[in-house]
């Protein structure tokens, strides 16, 4: 099965993300679910979570996620959620070895990073077509991804939650969240 790296939202690694990787498990994957704030800090509301974001720096979030991955071996699949998105996709496109790359609610530019988007690297983006927090250039990032590279799938789904998998927060949406696990792991059985 596939080896994963999962990196949390801004809202910190809550019983939600937790819960979405055990799904990945009960499937027979190996999920890495690091905490990027180093302290299990948690946040109600995604404002609150950005701010200790903020306060850390962003600089500092993506060089703990290329700590952490540089304790696990190069043939991963770099998964991400909203602020989790930064360091999933700076190693899928940049550290030599990735099997693929999982970006939820969330989508950088590939010029975000100094090297192309590896042609042999597939990518899954989820969205909500109506979030608030992905119009404002992730949803246009997410469409050129998938319009430039070979293997990219993007998945909009109706409504407006932004965290619409997470089941300990109040975005959650039963039914995209199980099309969405759905189509996670038909792309990672398909990689093995």
């Amino acid at each position: 099965m596939t080896e994963v790296l999962l990196f949390h939202h801004a809202q910190g690694l809550t019983p939600g993300v937790r819960a979405f990787a055990d799904e990945l498990r009960a499937a027979g994957h190996t999920v890495h679910t690091p905490d990027l704030y180093g302290g299990g800090e948690t946040f109600p509301t995604v404002r609150e979570g950005v701010a200790h974001a903020r306060g850390i720096g962003f600089a500092t979030i993506l060089e703990r996620g290329k700590e952490i991955a540089e304790g696990l071996p190069n043939e991963l699949v770099y998964a991400g959620m909203s602020m989790g998105v930064m360091p999933a996709q700076m190693l899928a496109q940049t550290r030599s070895g990735a099997e693929g790359a999982l970006l939820c609610f969330g989508t950088l530019p590939p010029s975000e990073f100094d090297e192309a988007w590896p042609n042999d690297v597939p990518v899954q983006i989820h969205m909500k077509e109506n979030d608030p927090e992905v119009l404002e250039g992730d949803l246009d990032a997410a469409r050129e991804l998938a319009d430039t590279i070979e293997r990219a799938e993007l998945f909009l789904y109706p409504g407006d939650q932004h965290l619409f998998v997470d089941n300990s927060l109040p975005d959650y949406d039963e039914a995209a969240a199980g099309l969405m696990m759905q189509r996670l792991l038909a792309f990672l059985d398909g990689l093995g």
